[in-house]
């Protein structure tokens, strides 16, 4: 318990941990127009307080987390969970797979802003010690983000272990700095009563309602609880929470109030004010890792969703590399890896501030919990039970604050708050596109189909060469030969002594377990229909698994077994089963995606490519 839990501290509470960097500066900024007067600053508290606990507290730690599938959680897994029943119709699992997407969609909108507005928060302390330095800091955080994406390559699981004892370092720290301000001013902690948030609310009006686009920033990272609930289980991540994460902020948030009420001016970087003197630099330097650290659970959750949404089928194929040879979990994509790195370069160059940045954050956040909402109210009636009457009343009230935030960071629209909506709509555009495309070229596949039973009682032997050894041909449907067997037989006429027809399928499930991973048909003639199951969280290895098929009559023997795959290519169609504008960015993406072969792992010497047209 007490491994995992620091574990955690690393991996799950980075993003919400450096949140201090920037809210309550956000708060008071020229945006909101509000200035730290004790009214408005108990005002202020009283809402990140309420915003902490009923946001993260009671829907995330306490209602979202019961969301579980078979342990996993995040956007993806709830989507996999909620359209999983048979008797769902199919409007409605297009909906939630639509759902799933548009939370996939800003979930990337938020990898890109995290690391450049952590890392622009925590840098700009250099300012506070010397306003010398001010020039320096775009130029030093350019050099932490590109150091940051350049060494994911290497794999992150020796810098991993010291995640946790410096997130649990930086926690005591945010605490005790909190504690040592509010013991000068304690007349802050009257702002634990939600008296002065609703009088916040009825006083200032639309004013309030702009202020709760800058409150938000204090609960960004909250999703990152339940999507990392898989790695360290719900009792971990709840205690954390509760003992240590939550003491920690309250504390310090409360610390930067009692230092704005003794001295307004301040207001200009109120975190880094709350340390003494001598201790501004050694604060920087801890933020800036505390603010790697939350950008590494940003870039390391990328790679991740980029796996599941792959093998889900809702995106091209990834090339994916294993950092740790005894780790689950440990990958690095390369393409999805230098592209955040473009568009959060992108970001720190045209905003130059965590205020700026501060702007576009939030929407794709807010975006995300609503999603979260939305799923979760359909697991709770369909699944779990609960009576409509409940259902609306629980997660009711839960969207309302979820529509209420998104509404009020709406307002930062043009601030900058379009860059995630535009970045997250491309992505959303594109997986919908792909999974529009897949479905129409299975369609083309379909209709030159031969049925396997057809084909074998239809072969010659005398006119069929059958080498020794084993074919294994992958192929989607799981009762037609594959084409690429079609193309073999047809050009050379072989047909191999003994024949795999493999198909991999992906269930709406983290983890298939072992004994649930193949499944054998023998068709005869040497021909065997095999079906590799695998979980969205799992990464395929299929010579792995074929290999203990041998005790259940598929001969295997790596050496003298090739992989037929096929390779097609394709083309416009006189009759497009697509959009003329999608059909064109499906070309584009199918260009893009890693062969199969390297994506189920097959030898590289072993591996026969045919190709075919398709039309669509």
């Amino acid at each position: 318990m007490a491994g995992l839990t620091l574990a955690a501290l690393g991996v799950v509470f980075g993003d919400i941990g450096t949140s201090p960097l920037y809210t309550v500066k956000e708060c008071f900024s020229e945006f909101t127009g509000l200035k730290p007067v004790p009214a408005d600053v108990l005002g202020i508290l009283s809402l990140i307080t309420w915003a902490l606990i009923v946001i993260v507290t009671l829907k995330y730690v306490l209602v979202v987390m019961r969301a579980d599938n078979r342990g996993e959680g995040g956007v993806l897994a709830l989507m996999a969970l909620v359209s999983r029943r048979s008797e769902l119709s199919p409007r409605r699992r297009n909906i939630y797979l639509v759902l799933g997407m548009a939370g996939a969609a800003l979930f990337y909108g938020d990898c890109l802003l995290t690391p450049a507005v952590t890392v622009l928060g925590a840098v700009e302390g250099l300012k506070v010690a010397s306003p010398a330095l001010e020039p320096l800091i775009v130029p030093i955080a350019l050099c932490v983000l590109v150091a940051l994406f350049a060494v994911q390559k290497f794999g992150t699981g020796r810098v991993g272990r010291l995640f946790g004892p410096v997130t649990l370092v930086w926690f005591i720290i945010l605490f005790v700095l909190g504690v040592r301000q509010i013991i000068q001013t304690p007349e802050v902690l009257a702002a634990l009563s939600p008296h002065y948030a609703i009088n916040f609310m009825l006083r200032h009006g639309i004013v309030a309602f702009v202020a709760l686009g800058a409150v938000t920033l204090a609960v960004t990272g909250a999703e990152a609880l339940y999507a990392d609930m898989g790695h360290f289980g719900r009792r971990p991540i709840r205690f954390a929470w509760l003992v240590i994460v939550l003491p920690s902020l309250l504390a310090n948030y409360y610390g930067q109030g009692g230092l704005l009420l003794t001295d307004p001016t301040a207001m200009e970087n109120p975190f880094f004010r709350l340390a003494p003197e001598w201790a501004l630099y050694p604060m920087i330097a801890l933020a800036t890792l505390a603010s790697v650290i939350a950008s590494q659970a940003t870039i390391s959750g990328a790679f991740s969703m980029a796996q599941q949404a792959a093998l889900l089928g809702l995106c091209p194929r990834v090339k994916i590399l294993h950092t740790s040879a005894s780790e689950f979990g440990q990958i690095y994509v390369p393409a999805v890896n230098w592209l955040q790195l473009v568009g959060v370069v992108a970001l720190v160059l045209a905003f130059k501030s965590s205020t700026n940045l501060a702007a576009a954050y939030g929407i794709a956040v807010t975006g995300t919990m609503l999603i979260d909402t939305i799923l979760v109210f359909a697991m709770a009636v369909s699944v779990w039970k609960w009576g409509w009457v409940p259902a609306v009343a629980v997660f009711g009230s839960i969207a309302l604050v979820d529509i209420t935030l998104i509404s009020s960071n709406m307002l930062k629209f043009l601030e900058g708050g379009w860059v995630p909506l535009a970045f997250a709509t491309l992505i959303f555009t594109a997986l919908w596109t792909w999974m529009k495309g897949r479905n129409a070229v299975a369609m083309r596949e379909q209709e030159g189909s031969l049925p396997m039973e057809t084909l074998l009682s239809s072969i010659n032997p005398s006119r069929v060469h059958r080498p020794q050894g084993t074919a294994v041909y992958l192929t989607a449907f799981s009762g037609n030969a594959p084409n690429c067997l079609l193309h073999n037989l047809k050009h050379n006429e072989v047909l191999h002594e003994q024949v795999v027809l493999l198909t991999v399928q992906v269930p709406d499930e983290p983890y298939v377990p072992p004994n649930a991973r193949a499944q054998v048909t023998h068709l005869g003639k040497g021909v065997h229909h095999v079906i590799l199951r695998y979980g969205f969280m799992e990464q395929p290895d299929v010579p792995r698994d074929l290999a203990p098929l041998a005790e259940r009559g598929v001969p295997f023997d790596p050496m003298r077994t090739s992989y037929f795959v096929g390779r097609n290519s394709f083309v416009e169609a006189n009759r497009p089963l697509l959009p003329r504008w999608q059909e064109k960015l499906f070309l584009v993406l199918a260009r893009l995606a890693s062969n199969a072969g390297d994506f189920f792992q097959l030898p590289a010497n072993r591996v026969v490519e045919l190709g075919s047209r398709i039309e669509i």
